[in-house]
Formats: C-alpha cells, sequence, structure tokens
C-alpha cells in the first residue's frame, strides 16, 4: 500500500463522486495504466471489482499500489472511502457501498458465476450516490458490469467503457455496450483525463 491512510468508517453522508471500476481477464494491465495516469489530487474515491480467484490469497492491492501514486487497499468491512484512495475488492466478496461512503462486504451467490460482480458494486454505487456515480468497464470476459451499468445510467451517472482496439477482452466493455447505456467508448489512455473532466481535482 502507498500512503497509508485511515479508512475506518466516520460519521456523516460521503459527498464527493465515487467510480466504480469493473475488468476480469486483462485487467493487471489496464488497471496498471489507468490508476498510474490518475492525478493524487483527483476529487473522488475509486472501488475496484477485477475478478479473482476465490480459493487464493490476491496481492493485487500491493501490485497497484507500487504502479500509482494513489493510495490503495484490499477492502475490508467498514472501511470507509476516501477521496483520491482506492478500495480493492477482496476474493469472494461482493463490495457494496452505503451513502455514509461505508463498505460492506457480501458472500451472497455469484453474480453471472462471478463474485466479487461489477453488477453488484454498480447497482449499489448508483443506489448511494445517483449522479455522482460513475461506471467504468475494462477489459474482460463476460457479461458482469451491463447490469450495473444500466443502474448507473437510471441513477443519473455516467458510464465509460473501455474500447475494442484497447481491450485484451472485449466481453464485458461489449456486454455493457450492448445493454445501450454508455456515455464514452474510449480507448484506454483517454479514460483518466476523462476521469478527471467528469470529477475534477481536489484544491
Amino acid at each position: 500500500m502507498t500512503g497509508a491512510v485511515d479508512l475506518k468508517a466516520e460519521s456523516g453522508p460521503f459527498t464527493k463522486p465515487v467510480i466504480g471500476i469493473a475488468t476480469s481477464a486483462g485487467g493487471l494491465s489496464a488497471l496498471s495504466r489507468l490508476l498510474s495516469a490518475l492525478p493524487t489530487t483527483l476529487d473522488a474515491a475509486i472501488v475496484v471489482v477485477q475478478h479473482l480467484d476465490p480459493a487464493r490469497p490476491s496481492h493485487l492491492a500491493d501490485i497497484l499500489g507500487r504502479r500509482t501514486p494513489l493510495p490503495v487497499k484490499q477492502a475490508a468491512s467498514n472501511d470507509r472511502l476516501q477521496v483520491g484512495g482506492v478500495l480493492i475488492a477482496p476474493p469472494g466478496s461482493h463490495i457494496l457501498v452505503n451513502p455514509e461512503g461505508i463498505i460492506s462486504l457480501s458472500h451472497r451467490p455469484p453474480v453471472h458465476f462471478v463474485r466479487p460482480a461489477a453488477d453488484r458494486l454498480f447497482e449499489s454505487i448508483a443506489s448511494s450516490f445517483g449522479p455522482r456515480a460513475v461506471a467504468v468497464v475494462l477489459t474482460g470476459t463476460g457479461h458482469d458490469g451491463a447490469t450495473g451499468a444500466q443502474a448507473v445510467k437510471r441513477g443519473g451517472g455516467q458510464v465509460i467503457v473501455q474500447d475494442e482496439s484497447t481491450s485484451e477482452f472485449f466481453g464485458m466493455p461489449r456486454s455493457a455496450i450492448d445493454a445501450g447505456q454508455v456515455d464514452q467508448i474510449l480507448p484506454l489512455d483517454q479514460i483518466a483525463p476523462a476521469l478527471v473532466a467528469l470529477c475534477g481535482e481536489a484544491a
């Protein structure tokens, strides 16, 4: 973890934008490039769902923490979102966020055969943050994320999808696009600037 921070629960609503990022196959490289391109002054919190083997410990937070100046942590129950910080869903648990920005982990059944599922994260941030929710779907196989992206759009939020030319696997992005609820389809290197444009930078 880079730049250790206190992510334990505090009182009061979380009032900043919340970016949910979903990826599967090819995700480590895509996440590394995206997160390393974001400024530490990003005026938003980030939550990541990467499909991982639930039977193995994950080192994703440690790896990404070495590749980006943003603080990165594997999420635990009762962690609180941090502006400019990244929380990673642990293997085998859905990750949810309430309006106060407090994390809860769920062991409810997999969605589209995966847990954590992007759909659960996206539905959670849509419900909790409405127009301040941003869903990002990166490279990956399968259909996870499409239903959740629809929820984000219904709540007034924004959906960004990685384009086919820069995706190692286009299943997840294509499913979101086919659902008809995508605002921007971008090459990977253009997603970070788009997020800064949407969320701004802290003073």
